[in-house]
């Protein structure tokens, strides 16, 4: 039972890997960064959903950080839409403090 679980934790360690090298590369578009926040997200899921598999924990923990993570997603959604409603593009680059 433990062979598999250090492939899925590898999964995971490279999913928030992944995720973070994205988000650091990301200054143009705040689309670009919400998709590697959310791989980010997904890698940390799978991270926990192994511990909890493998370990034989209280397996609500990861339905708990999955409702976190859907709520992030859409909150960083509504943002989007805002911006892009009232500046008409998701480029950081044109984001103004006084502007808005």
């Amino acid at each position: 039972m433990t062979v598999w679980f250090f492939p899925t934790m590898g999964v995971g360690v490279i999913g928030v890997m992944v995720g973070g090298v994205c988000l650091m590369s990301q200054r143009k578009s705040l689309f670009g960064a919400l998709l590697s926040m959310e791989v980010f997200t997904l890698g940390i899921y799978v991270m926990i959903f192994s511990l909890v598999y493998f370990q034989g924990w209280l397996s609500s923990v990861c339905l708990i950080f999955l409702a976190f993570g859907v709520c992030e997603a859409a909150l960083g959604l509504s943002v989007l839409v805002s911006l892009v409603r009232s500046m008409g593009s998701d480029y950081v680059g044109g984001l103004v403090l006084g502007h808005i």
